[in-house]
């Protein structure tokens, strides 16, 4: 561990589940490892990732009824934790959505130089709903973009003079070493494909991967589709597979805090969602030397994924591109093999080492006279 006297606090909803509440995590364990003194603010109070530094849970303080009273309450005491602790930087992870919060919080809370980092391509759970809000809070704040895709996109949208992209950091050794654990799990032993992830269709549109494998020709050859995750629409997909009669062929299971055993044995994991930011699930496939097909969603997919040669990238919404893509990494062994050889290495450009390098630079030379 490298020796560095600045605090930096981390600002994010939960440490509990998600892939901006993952990247929080795994960002507080690299800042950790460079020397920096580590804070977490949380809004809820749900923990589920491993984090490092302090951990200051707003979250304990919600009352059941959640008042008016009680909400600002928590803000005095938010802003009470950064006076105290005077941070020299602070990381905003949150979903930036309600105008009135977050005019409070950018204006009156936050007391230190902050990055703003932009965890989605969709607006709608980022950013307010009034555009002329966000170009009047952000414009001159730092911002972050987890894929290329964010940062031009939302650069043009807010007129926004201060973004860069940093994609999110990966512990490739851990994730190794989890994969490797020993479980008891005669599922592990059938041919399967797999999907992990929250069950939430509105952003992850697994109803397209059901009727995608439903095309296919995976189940007559005995490919498993596994549904790992858990989630508010658990009912409403197992309705859907049923009145595919899929019920025999795709298997959920709740979400795990080791799901990288499933990974390793998977044939490839499947994303075909409507939007992401920069998805944690396919580096993490990649290291494991799984192969992936993703449909080509904004943003992410494409930044992650060389047609052909670690994985398969198709046209969102293509039901039978999707089929075939299935059919392909099952009945084109060369092109399956050629894709298995060259994932591991085409993810290290995002290992910890590698993007904790971004971070370094980019904290060392924020010039607060530009921020606050």
């Amino acid at each position: 561990m490298q020796s560095n006297n600045k605090k930096i606090c981390l600002v994010v909803s939960s440490l509990g589940k998600g892939g901006a509440q993952h990247a929080a995590a795994l960002q507080s364990n690299l800042l950790d490892k460079l020397g920096y003194d580590v804070h977490i603010v949380t809004i809820f109070p749900d923990v589920f990732y491993t984090y490092s530094g302090t951990l200051f849970n707003l979250g304990l303080y919600k009352s059941a009824k959640n008042s008016s009273l009680n909400r600002v309450s928590r803000l005095f005491k938010f802003r009470s934790y950064l006076k105290t602790h005077n941070f020299d930087v602070i990381i905003d992870h949150r979903s930036r959505v309600q105008w009135y919060r977050e005019f409070i919080i950018s204006k009156f809370i936050y007391n230190a130089p902050t990055v703003y980092v932009i965890h989605s391509f969709e607006k709608s759970i980022m950013f307010p709903k009034q555009d002329w809000l966000s170009r009047y809070l952000y414009k001159n704040e730092m911002m972050i973009g987890v894929s290329k895709a964010i940062t031009n996109h939302f650069k043009v949208k807010y007129n926004l003079k201060h973004i860069e992209t940093i994609h999110n950091a990966f512990n490739f050794q851990d994730i190794q070493k989890r994969a490797s654990e020993p479980i008891d799990e005669t599922f592990l032993n059938t041919n399967f494909i797999l999907f992990y992830g929250r069950l939430d269709d509105t952003s992850k549109n697994l109803k397209l991967l059901f009727e995608a494998y439903k095309k296919s020709d995976l189940a007559m050859h005995h490919f498993k589709l596994l549904i790992l995750g858990s989630g508010s629409d658990k009912e409403i997909l197992s309705d859907y597979v049923n009145a595919l009669s899929l019920e025999n062929d795709v298997v959920f299971k709740p979400q795990t805090n080791n799901p990288y055993v499933y990974v390793k044995q998977a044939k490839f994991t499947v994303l075909t969602s409507h939007y992401e930011g920069f998805p944690l699930v396919l580096p993490e496939s990649l290291s494991l030397e799984t192969p992936v097909i993703s449909v080509d969603c904004k943003s992410g997919p494409n930044e992650i994924i060389q047609h052909k040669h670690n994985g398969l990238l198709v046209e969102n919404y293509n039901v039978i591109e999707l089929a075939e893509a299935m059919n392909s990494f099952i009945f084109d062994e060369s092109l399956y093999q050629h894709c298995k050889l060259h994932a591991k290495q085409s993810v290290e450009k995002f290992s910890m080492e590698n993007i904790s390098n971004d971070w370094k630079k980019l904290i060392e030379n924020i010039d607060e006279n530009n921020h606050k």
